[in-house]
């Protein structure tokens, strides 16, 4: 079983398509992307603390978070929940505070796999190429790899 994280950019559309697979249920998987407790645990990378200072994981709900290190505010995010589809879709815009005017629009999906596996693609959707080039060069690889590391070891211990 392989637990690669790919990230693959769209060739005629600015888009940002990453796939993982877990070694957990669609409903463990789900349940740490809309637990407030949770998804700080994991998501980033190991070099910073994750501060949730909104969360309201519902269809029309609101979330925002701040990334920490050494103390310091590094980073904030923040963004709305279009849709929440519990185990099976989350649709959610994704916005960096430093750069708000680049909004991306991501779709999660939580696809069963055989021996209580899952799948999840996340797809985004930005404006332009610019912007979705910026994002691949900011460093996001290492986030999103670290983060879904700690989202196998939160899951591993049975969240």
């Amino acid at each position: 079983m392989s637990n690669e994280t790919r990230i693959a950019a769209g060739e005629k559309t600015p888009t940002i398509e990453i796939t993982r697979e877990f070694d957990a249920t669609p409903e463990q998987v789900f349940r740490a992307h809309v637990d407030p407790e949770l998804y700080a645990q994991w998501v980033g990378p190991r070099s910073v603390t994750t501060r949730i200072t909104t969360w309201d994981a519902r269809t029309g709900g609101a979330w925002a978070f701040a990334n920490d290190r050494d103390g310091e505010e590094i980073a904030a995010f923040y963004g709305s929940f279009h849709e929440v589809r519990p185990r099976e879709r989350i649709v959610w815009t994704f916005t960096f505070e430093g750069v708000p005017d680049a909004v991306a629009l991501e779709t999660l999906t939580f696809e069963e796999l055989p021996d209580g596996r899952t799948r999840l693609r996340t797809l985004s959707v930005v404006a332009d190429f610019e912007t979705r080039d910026g994002i691949l060069a900011s460093g996001m690889d290492t986030g999103v790899g670290e983060g879904y590391e700690k989202l196998d070891e939160l899951l591993a211990k049975g969240s």
